[in-house]
């Protein structure tokens, strides 16, 4: 008999004595009750991982996501995509847009569904800036016949569930965190959109078999500090002025090597201050309007020692036109499953409309255009990223994409005011 069972039960009173077969009876019941609450321990902590938000979805379940911030999947949203990206025309090219709601998005995805073109959008609908305008620009969209899947570019289920449902011809990927003063306030979502999206994206174009010839959007402003005018794609773009372009120069880098190791077909464009319908509400041409018709004050900055401010305005539809030609002379990649197999192309476009024009000759034009005039308060430029003066040389773009801009200043900034009148009218937002 073991000395434990000597030991009271409670206090002042001793237990009767067990014998061998009532202690093993004892012994197996502990045992027992030991293997249950290990299992419910063990049960609650498999529980609370696959429950956790942070974990990833099982790999069988397509209808859930990595990020769980939206829903997509399942046979009704699978054949809402290949109605979307089917080609209706005898040449067309199937395209994944990305950025699809954003300003150049919309205009270059309708554009090619309306030559026949298979177009599906895919669009985070962040709230950089008013999220009705992106919504009024979906339902555009949505009535030209585009799909736009609501998701995240870092998001590689996502993307690799699209390659899967589509095999997609072609990327114009224009998804990106805009902006250069807003980089002084939130440097990560730049990172997060313009570095880690773009490698998300050419990681999942790399594997897709066929690989997708790629064109994308970088931007002017990695000609940063240069001096030397007009900019030329040979200039050197090591000296970037504010955290944006230098992720637009990290991407070229990046389109660079993807091409090198992988095979991957990549044309970057650089924009040149992009301006119409359906534009950016934080662009100056865009803002400008909404103050002087509010009787508002506008910033009009000055270079040092009074110097002009001048940007190279490229209104919208010679930038679709561009980014049409990009598409169309776009080389296949020459990679499968990862694997590189010869030398793929790799360009590099600026799209401008090579005419400065002083931004207090733009604000000129919209006392005119509104039939009001301006507050104008002359502010020496900040040191917050944006530069004097923007100027494109587009001879590259001319030759090789048969690039060759039509719209001034006055008749892009005409259809602009015409298309904002309607949509604000009133205090309520047209589908104009």
């Amino acid at each position: 008999m073991s000395h434990l069972d000597n030991i009271p039960s409670t206090p002042g009173k001793f237990k009767m004595d067990k014998s061998p077969y009532i202690h093993r009876l004892r012994w197996h019941s502990s045992l027992t009750k030991l293997t249950f609450w290990s299992l419910v321990i063990l049960g609650s902590i498999l529980i609370f991982f696959f429950r956790s938000p942070s974990s990833s979805p099982l790999p069988s379940d397509h209808s859930r996501r990595s990020l769980s911030t939206y829903d997509w999947g399942g046979p009704a949203w699978e054949k809402r995509v290949r109605s979307s990206a089917r080609v209706r025309s005898r040449n067309g090219i199937s395209v994944l847009v990305t950025g699809a709601a954003g300003f150049v998005g919309t205009h270059v995805s309708v554009a090619l569904k309306r030559r026949g073109d298979g177009v599906l959008g895919l669009d985070n609908f962040n709230n950089y800036y008013d999220q009705s305008l992106k919504r009024a620009r979906q339902a555009l969209l949505e009535r030209t016949g585009v799909f736009v899947v609501e998701g995240d570019i870092n998001d590689s289920a996502l993307l690799k569930k699209l390659f899967e449902v589509v095999p997609f011809t072609h990327v114009m990927h224009l998804a990106a965190q805009a902006g250069v003063r807003y980089a002084m306030e939130n440097p990560s979502s730049y990172v997060h959109s313009n570095i880690a999206g773009l490698v998300s994206l050419l990681e999942v174009c790399k594997s897709a078999n066929p690989q997708p010839s790629i064109v994308w959007a970088s931007s002017s402003s990695v000609y940063g500090l240069n001096t030397k005018v007009p900019f030329s794609e040979k200039d050197r773009t090591d000296q970037p002025a504010s955290l944006y372009a230098a992720t637009k120069k990290a991407g070229e880098e990046i389109a660079h090597t993807y091409n090198h190791i992988y095979g991957l077909s990549l044309t970057g464009l650089r924009f040149f201050t992009v301006y119409g319908p359906w534009g950016r509400p934080d662009m100056a041409y865009f803002f400008f309007t909404r103050d002087i018709l509010k009787g508002k004050s506008i910033p009009i900055f000055e270079g040092a020692d009074h110097g002009t401010v001048a940007r190279d305005f490229t209104y919208i539809d010679d930038i679709v036109k561009g980014c049409l030609a990009a598409l169309d002379t776009a080389e296949k990649s020459t990679g499968s499953g990862g694997k590189k197999k010869g030398p793929a192309q790799l360009r590099v476009f600026n799209l401008g409309n090579t005419s400065p024009v002083p931004v207090s000759d733009l604000v000129s034009i919209l006392e005119k255009l509104l039939k009001m005039k301006a507050k104008r308060n002359i502010m020496k430029l900040p040191r917050n990223g944006d530069v004097q003066f923007t100027h494109a040389n587009i001879s590259l773009a001319q030759r090789e994409l048969g690039y060759k801009p039509t719209t001034d200043l006055q008749t892009g900034l005409k259809k602009f005011v015409r298309w904002y009148m309607n949509y604000y009218s009133q205090g309520k937002k047209a589908a104009g």
